[in-house]
């Protein structure tokens, strides 16, 4: 059983940067394909971005393209989620997730793994 844990989480201003992590735990880290969620109050859970155990280049969502950036470190079993020029719609509680295939999806359901989630807030 995979167990997924976030981190890294926390109250900071627009234009700041904030990194989270993702331990994982009873599998075989550098055979799951990672991904990052997040969801708002009132919102629907939404894509933030993805990277295949594969390698190659991470995927993101359009609303964080040019500003996160998703690495990996298998020797860790973690994965990252750099968040930079942070901004008050990045508010949301971030869900690090887990599936055994090699192409990063864009829909929850397509995951089996999940963490609880760690809350990023951004005050303006």
């Amino acid at each position: 059983q995979v167990q997924l844990v976030e981190s890294g989480g926390g109250l900071v201003q627009a234009g700041d940067s904030l990194r989270l992590s993702c331990a994982s735990s009873g599998g075989t880290f550098s055979r799951y394909t990672m991904g990052w969620f997040r969801q708002a109050p009132g919102k629907e859970r939404e894509f933030v971005g993805g990277i295949s155990w594969r390698g190659g280049s991470p995927r993101y969502g359009d609303s964080v393209q040019g500003r996160f950036v998703i690495l990996r470190d298998n020797a860790k079993n973690t994965v990252y989620l750099q968040m930079n020029n942070l901004n008050p719609e990045d508010t949301a509680v971030y869900f690090c997730a887990a599936r055994l295939s090699s192409r990063i999806a864009t829909g929850e359901y397509e995951y089996t793994y999940w963490g609880l989630g760690t809350q990023v807030t951004v005050s303006s």
